[in-house]
């Protein structure tokens, strides 16, 4: 997972020299400290989910942006020893990526693996209307979206165009597994 780490950083470091942008400038547009800018490229930290969530929304991503290479040559084939694996310090959230997005396809499909009591929040989408279908497989997941919450037991689906604030908690006892597509508008 070391590996998925430096190469997550190398990519927030591209995304942010290819916009010109110096640290200060991507300070200013997600609103996340100059300091831990720094430390998240040289990757000295791994950021949080919720500062992945407001450097999406300062550029205009979603979130499958930071995990993908610029590199168009991918494989349409993506054997699980070449899936990116994330984990949030922060929470213990673990991010899988199944399928990342490729030229030509409009959608990706993530793993998420919640721990038990544990949230994730982010305070505003990166893109207005990624539409988002959630197949929980274990556990249990409180859903909010904006001011409604949704709660689901394993096999539910919950589809949604993320608009607005989202969140999402593993009340327990047990973490909350589940797959994600994300369409991009």
């Amino acid at each position: 997972m070391a590996s998925d780490s430096i190469r997550l950083a190398r990519r927030l470091t591209e995304l942010r020299q290819t916009r010109q942008w110096t640290l200060e400038q991507l300070t200013e547009e997600s609103a996340v400290s100059r300091a831990t800018l720094s430390r998240i490229e040289r990757g000295e930290v791994s950021p949080t989910a919720q500062v992945l969530g407001k450097l999406a929304k300062a550029y205009g991503l979603p979130m499958q942006a930071f995990f993908t290479e610029a590199d168009t040559s991918a494989s349409l084939h993506m054997p699980v020893a070449q899936q990116t694996v994330w984990e949030d310090p922060e929470t213990g959230f673990v991010r899988r990526n199944l399928s990342p997005t490729l030229p030509g396809f409009r959608g990706s499909m993530i793993e998420g693996l919640l721990p038990a009591g544990k949230t994730i929040a982010y305070a505003a989408p990166p893109l207005s209307g990624l539409e988002h279908h959630l197949v929980l497989l274990e556990g249990a997941l409180e859903v909010t979206l904006d001011r409604d919450t949704h709660w689901l037991s394993a096999g539910d689906c919950l589809r949604f165009r993320l608009d607005y604030p989202n969140s999402y908690h593993a009340p327990g006892p047990h973490e909350a597994r589940y797959i994600l597509t994300v369409i991009l508008p």
